[in-house]
């Protein structure tokens, strides 16, 4: 059944089901060919991965912070896996655009993180320790909203907002290293 957003509060958007009900199945997120071919040979072992991580920020100085769709582990950035021979600036902008449905200018390279706070556990057993590039950007396009569905939730989050929200470990540590915790 095809998922439904709907506004549960000032800046949030949740995708639900038909029905009425939380949408808590585990979408399918398309996988990368090679990662494929190397999940085939590895299993669920732990794989380095390059990575974006995207902080849209808008006017008032907020920044937009997504719920993973299967995952109960708190608040999280935007962002993904950077293709084979993809710039990793177009791989933020291409994943901005397939999460929430909008464009984004990247505004500028905040910082490139990675170690233990940047591995992550999937639903399916699946483990990935990334190496990010952080990017700060803006929305030039459309209104944000849940998109591919990777996402199940997302809001605008003030600077004040930030220290009390529950937010994954992977966003926790992204948010203080760039100094916005």
């Amino acid at each position: 059944m095809a998922a439904r957003q709907r506004d549960i509060g000032p800046g949030r958007i949740a995708a639900r089901s038909g029905l009425g009900l939380p949408d808590r199945r585990v979408t399918q997120v398309g996988i990368a060919a090679h990662i494929a071919r190397l999940r085939a040979v590895v299993g669920h072992e732990l794989l380095l991965v390059p990575s974006v991580s995207v902080l849209p920020v808008d006017e008032a100085g907020r920044v937009l912070l997504v719920r993973h769709a299967g995952h109960d582990d708190g608040w999280g950035v935007l962002g993904g896996a950077v293709d084979v021979g993809e710039p990793p600036a177009a791989a933020a902008v291409r994943e901005a655009r397939e999460e929430i449905s909008a464009d984004v200018q990247l505004v500028r390279l905040v910082d490139v993180l990675g170690g233990p706070d940047y591995e992550v556990s999937y639903p399916n057993g699946d483990r990935t320790a990334y190496v990010t590039a952080v990017y700060e950007a803006r929305i030039i396009s459309g209104s944000p909203a849940v998109g591919d569905g990777e996402l199940s939730e997302l809001a605008w989050f003030t600077p004040g907002e930030l220290p009390g929200l529950p937010l994954s470990r992977f966003s926790r540590a992204l948010l203080h290293a760039t100094g916005r915790l």
